[in-house]
């Protein structure tokens, strides 16, 4: 019990003798540590300041979404037709993929290309682009070319909106997200704002009377470019 006793009141003095050594360098130059506390101060303020903030910490793990729209058919049809054929030719084409997602809904399909660490995602971008240009023949009639979307794995939305009336139809609610409430937020600077999704959009049904054509030698091709 003496030895831990000694070593204790050992180390003890030990340390009153350096803080004693600090108490009396701050009563001879009490304005160099007035100056150095201030420093820290305004160094610690400027820091808080400038340091950025973020809900996730950067990923550099670039990300391209290609969304396929072509309304009336189901998710499993989506997968089969379209987004199949889409990863399937996007394999062949383009560099430095990690992997793929991809999530078919009624007549929308998104997928996701994760590229390398470090890859240039423009050149991803336009190899997507393009390759995904190239097969819309195959692709069921009146396919129109896919939204090609870039961002970082780190970033999420910060606003969701969502829109709802007792007295507006989906076609119109649908037509004020993407007209007009869209239009306005796209000014903001920096916002990234996608289509709406969901609702119904505007369609017009022409019905042809495809006996009365035929004696004239038409076709609906035709009747749709007149």
């Amino acid at each position: 019990m003496i030895l831990p006793f000694l070593a204790f009141d050992l180390f003890y003095q030990k340390a009153k003798r350096y803080t004693m050594w600090i108490v009396q360098l701050a009563l001879r130059r009490p304005y160099t540590f007035i100056v150095m506390a201030l420093l820290i101060v305004i160094l610690g303020i400027t820091t808080i300041q400038r340091t950025p903030t973020d809900i996730f910490p950067v990923i550099d793990i670039p990300v391209v979404s290609v969304i396929w729209s072509y309304g009336g058919i189901s998710p499993e049809d989506m997968e089969k037709r379209i987004c199949t054929i889409s990863e399937r030719a996007a394999t062949t084409t383009v560099a430095n993929i990690e992997h793929i997602e991809s999530q078919s809904m009624p007549g929308v399909t998104v997928i996701k290309f994760y590229f390398q660490p470090g890859a240039k995602v423009e050149a991803g971008v336009a190899q997507l682009t393009s390759i995904n240009q190239t097969i819309l023949r195959i692709l069921p009639p009146g396919t129109t070319p896919p939204l090609i979307i870039q961002f970082s794995a780190s970033s999420v939305p910060i606003v969701q909106l969502g829109l709802s009336s007792k007295t507006l139809s989906e076609q119109q609610l649908y037509d004020s997200g993407l007209n007009f409430i869209r239009t306005q937020l796209a000014t903001v600077q920096g916002a990234s704002i996608p289509l709406p999704y969901g609702g119904k959009a505007r369609q017009i049904m022409v019905d042809l009377d495809i006996p009365a054509l035929q004696p004239k030698g038409l076709t609906p091709i035709d009747a749709h470019s007149r």
